[in-house]
């Protein structure tokens, strides 16, 4: 299996370690990633501001895959959402695909609508299989309770994604009990982590990661799994903030999946890039 991998913004400035744990996991999977050069924005911060511009930044970044014959892996549930709306929208509208083609010319490219685009939790669910990826686990994480956090744009909209119901997701959930870990099940698992709000209203935002935190929490979860990047941010990069903000503490460990994965495939904290978690994990919840 082989992808081009598409990194997004955030990702390498603000979660490098998600990145490394990722690439490290995949090729363990035996899953191969190359780099699309020069890859740029996925334009989902210009999509409500102008169409053309979201649909030209998009389809650049498709338009290198597509000379790269490969299909596009992502780590970010908004360039999933971003690149899968934009791929179905130039495949379908000729009028933009045109618009878009003749602006794409200036860097010699061309968007044919030959490449699809799939978030890493989709690939190992769909393509990859989860009876596979648990036959690569060497220790099992049998006595981990974990909260799995979606998020919203991996699943939604869904008329646009065509992955699961958002109502009743289970990938994510299978793919953290192929570690041996049990995913438990908590208060508005499925809403959002906030993430979007924080621009316009930081207090907003810091509520609703607030209550999301305090639901997990109160479920028993050891460890919260995320799949995107900025949902990990609000979850813990800014969870001290929030427990300011909000005047209590939740010292909740949060993962990057590939992370647990990796940790349950045998690799070290060091290769996982542990260290670089904003809230110290305890390695002895990961002993049997």
């Amino acid at each position: 299996m082989k992808y081009a991998l598409f990194s997004g913004c955030t990702i390498p400035l603000r979660v490098p370690n998600y990145e490394l744990a990722t690439r490290k996991v995949m090729d363990k999977l035996g899953i191969e990633l190359v780099d699309i050069e020069d890859a740029g924005c996925c334009g989902i911060y210009h999509e409500l501001i102008n169409e053309l511009t979201h649909l030209t930044m998009a389809g650049r970044i498709l338009a290198k895959a597509e000379d790269m014959g490969l299909d596009i892996m992502v780590m970010c549930n908004g360039c999933n959402e971003s690149l899968i709306k934009a791929n179905k929208k130039l495949k379908e509208d000729s009028e933009l695909r045109d618009k878009v083609n003749e602006i794409l010319s200036d860097f010699d490219l061309q968007f044919k609508g030959k490449v699809d685009v799939k978030h890493y939790v989709r690939l190992l669910y769909e393509d990859y299989g989860v009876d596979k990826v648990k036959k690569k686990v060497k220790i099992p994480l049998n006595t981990l309770k974990v909260a799995a956090f979606y998020g919203c744009h991996i699943l939604k909209p869904t008329k646009i994604i065509e992955f699961e119901d958002f109502e009743d997701p289970e990938s994510l959930d299978k793919l953290i009990e192929a570690t041996g870990a049990k995913s438990i099940d908590y208060y508005d698992k499925k809403m959002c982590c906030g993430g979007y709000v924080l621009a316009y209203d930081k207090d907003a935002a810091y509520d609703i990661s607030g209550q999301k935190l305090q639901n997990i929490k109160d479920a028993g979860a050891d460890v919260i799994v995320t799949i995107c990047p900025f949902c990990n941010i609000m979850l813990e990069s800014n969870q001290r903030a929030i427990g300011s903000h909000l005047e209590r503490e939740f010292k909740l460990p949060v993962m990057h999946y590939p992370q647990l994965l990796g940790i349950a495939m045998g690799f070290s904290y060091r290769d996982m890039v542990m260290e670089q978690n904003r809230v110290r994990i305890d390695p002895k919840l990961f002993e049997e």
